[in-house]
């Protein structure tokens, strides 16, 4: 029976993934010298489970590259090898190399062979290595191999027959007798008789099915413990039988050949492979695999559309379906119930306006209100699902600080917690980059040099703390650093030059350090690959806005800076103030309300050419009519007593006068430009409970289109 292993592909490239997360995070924590040997066994689970996989599969490519991660591990984990800091940042870049090698395969598409040749080399360099002070690894020349015409028939003493016979399905558990030869040749030299007397017919033939068995002769001073050792992964899938090689009558002994055994076409003798030589490409399997290999355009990258869920969370939501089963039975009967009193009532001539019984009354309004429970129970459970521990996004940050610091010469300190806080999925796919844009912000710009940070009588090493928090219904991200801080007269000076503000403008300490928002704003004097070209920390604002949050920057100059991050906890489902305007029913989403309240006349102003304000303690805020924006007919020219709510744009208080107050309620979110078109002032739309449609507002969109009507005259100020 064939298999169609493809199925399986989704399911492999998701562990393959999480594979590297976790080789990635232990070297991070792997101490130079004698490493930790449990840190250097999880590493070497994880790339084993990658190259048994991919073997299976047949990404031979992922498996070979693999397998030489593995050797230098092993090593390592045998203590035949110490931890160098240069061999841990070798095996992080093979890391990096391993992913897009497994991306390309996953998306169909064509791998870097370049890269990869050359981190095959950085590998065999390092494995070909001496373990000696004295000698650079440059100089240490390759071990000779035997002369290629030796014969291990006419070898006399030491070496060792091989009997492998593997069972049937060794192949579907990503074992390959070809890797297991080249690791034997490794060891002496290897002669190889192949028997395929049990291969079927070709009509009988199963791909996936092994039919053919071998006798090894492996000549060289060899124990037989290192031998088991390349045949430890199989020995429960065949059948092998290990014998000394003593005299030319064990060897006639040895290489008699039984019934249907042939000399194999490729290679009757492999001489010993050099470690540092790097795996062939041409292999026939991977000769094959080529030709296999369909042909097709390159597609995107897609992020995964599955999620682990715990099993306790799938218990609590078939826990609620079976409560709401039992609701919908007890409703049903008193719809029966209802039924019943209706039809006795109109027998009776009634025509049905006989009082309904109380109790079923009573009963009817305490089965809604458990429907009401259960259905408001039923909806947190599915949420739950979608939620996802942050540390998917803060285990990216150490090896990105690791390399930064390298770069930057920096002595840095990560500081993590909070990393179980729970966050949507969507909200978690969006919001990597934006950390990585303010990490990358504090290691270059905020956190000094070692010299700079001695001189001003700080400790060498600067910390970096990311913390994250639920607060309400929303989660709090804080990225804090104790660097330099932001040098708010640099930043006004560079806003000046860039045309951001005026000469004049008066702005206060939070809206100069809003001010690194802005598209094209940048400090640095130099651009190099990590910063200076004015892109990135206004695309953390635009894509922390997108999700419906905010960001806000608190600065002291010489003692660092925190950035803290406002996201809501889903992107499905929104806590909102409803707010009447022109008779229509609108959604404020409460992250961005500060407050409300009621306009007092004494406190308008308004500026020549410009707007209204309004003063709100000793501070003037910026008014806008909704019903201008909307183009409704404002029916009061005097805001006095107008309603007023406050919301947060772009770090400061504006106030948007509304006609009503409703109640605040959870909305589910529906998008606009899917169903309808994108609308400047809205982020979304909603059905409410009376099935009327509510739009959602953008605040952002709706100061926006406010400044433009004012410029174009369309609203007077």
């Amino acid at each position: 029976m064939s298999i169609d292993m493809s199925q399986f592909h989704e399911a492999f490239f998701e562990e393959s993934f999480e594979g590297l997360e976790i080789m990635e995070s232990e070297l991070l924590t792997l101490d130079v010298g004698a490493g930790d040997v449990e840190i250097i066994n999880t590493i070497f689970r994880a790339a084993h489970s990658i190259k048994g996989g991919a073997g299976t599969f047949g990404f031979m490519n992922v498996s070979e590259f693999t397998h030489v991660m593995e050797t230098l591990l092993d090593e390592m984990r045998d203590g035949s090898r110490d931890v160098t800091q240069f061999a841990v940042d070798s095996l992080l870049g093979s890391v990096d190399v391993l992913r897009t090698m497994l991306e390309a395969a996953r998306d169909n598409t064509e791998v870097d062979e370049e890269m990869v040749a050359a981190r095959y080399a950085v590998l065999n360099k390092i494995l070909k290595e001496e373990v000696s002070d004295s000698s650079s690894v440059d100089d240490v020349e390759p071990v000779p191999a035997p002369p290629a015409d030796a014969s291990v028939n006419n070898a006399v003493g030491e070496g060792w027959v091989i009997s492998f016979i593997p069972h049937t399905d060794l192949l579907m558990a990503g074992n390959d007798p070809v890797r297991m030869f080249r690791a034997l040749s490794e060891l002496g030299e290897l002669s190889a008789k192949v028997d395929y007397s049990k291969l079927p017919p070709f009509t009988e033939l199963v791909p996936e099915d092994l039919y053919l068995s071998w006798v090894l002769t492996l000549a060289g001073d060899i124990s037989k413990a290192d031998i088991e050792e390349v045949f430890e992964w199989v020995e429960d899938d065949c059948d092998l039988t290990i014998t000394p090689l003593v005299g030319n009558t064990q060897n006639e002994q040895a290489v008699a050949e039984p019934a249907a055994v042939v000399e194999p076409v490729a290679v009757s003798t492999v001489a010993p492979r050099p470690v540092k030589e790097k795996v062939s490409d041409n292999s026939a399997a991977n000769q094959v695999a080529e030709k296999k290999k369909p042909v097709t355009k390159p597609k995107k990258a897609t992020e995964s559309a599955s999620i682990r869920v715990g099993i306790d969370k799938v218990d609590e939501i078939i826990n609620l379906v079976g409560e709401l089963v039992i609701t919908q039975s007890m409703l049903d009967q008193v719809g029966e119930d209802l039924e019943a009193h209706a039809e006795a009532a109109s027998v009776g001539g009634d025509s049905g306006s006989q009082k309904i019984n109380a109790d079923i009354l009573l009963r009817l309004n305490k089965g809604l209100a458990q429907l009401e429970r259960n259905t408001r129970e039923l909806q947190d459970g599915v949420m739950r699902i979608r939620m996802l521990p942050i540390s998917f996004v803060f285990s990216r940050m150490p090896r990105l600080v690791h390399d930064l610091s390298a770069k930057l010469n920096k002595k840095i300190d990560l500081q993590v917690s909070g990393e179980e806080t729970e966050l949507d999925k969507t909200v978690m796919e969006n919001i990597g980059d934006p950390l990585v844009h303010l990490v990358r912000n504090a290691l270059d710009h905020g956190i000094e040099t070692p010299d700079i940070r001695l001189a001003a009588g700080k400790p060498e090493t600067g910390i970096l703390t990311l913390n994250a928090y639920h607060q309400g219904g929303n989660v709090i991200i804080e990225i804090k650093d104790d660097g330099a801080g932001i040098n708010k007269a640099r930043v006004r000076a560079k806003a000046i030059e860039k045309g951001i503000i005026a000469e004049g403008d008066s702005l206060t300490d939070d809206e100069i350090n809003h001010l690194i928002f802005a598209p094209g704003f940048s400090t640095a004097e130099v651009v190099s690959d990590v910063s200076g070209r004015g892109v990135g920390m206004d695309v953390v604002k635009t894509s922390i806005t997108k999700l419906g949050g905010r960001v806000v920057v608190q600065s002291e100059e010489g003692k660092g800076s925190v950035f803290t991050i406002r996201l809501p906890l889903t992107l499905a489902i929104l806590d909102g103030q409803l707010v009447t305007v022109g008779g229509e029913s609108y959604v404020i989403p409460l992250i961005a309300i500060i407050e409300s309240l009621q306009v007092d006349r004494t406190q308008i102003n308004a500026v020549a050419g410009k707007a209204e304000v309004y003063k709100l303690r000793d501070e003037y805020i910026p008014i806008i009519r909704a019903r201008a924006v909307f183009g409704v007919e404002d029916n009061k020219a005097d805001l006095h007593e107008s309603l007023m709510v406050i919301v947060e744009v772009d770090g400061s208080p504006v106030g948007i006068i509304v006609d009503e107050l409703q109640g605040q309620q959870q909305v589910v979110i529906k998008s606009l430009e899917t169903n309808y078109r994108k609308v400047e002032t809205m982020s979304g739309a909603t059905i409410l409970g009376d099935g009327t449609v509510a739009l959602i507002w953008d605040v952002n969109g709706m100061v926006s289109v406010h400044k433009k009507k004012l410029n174009n005259g369309v609203i007077k100020a």
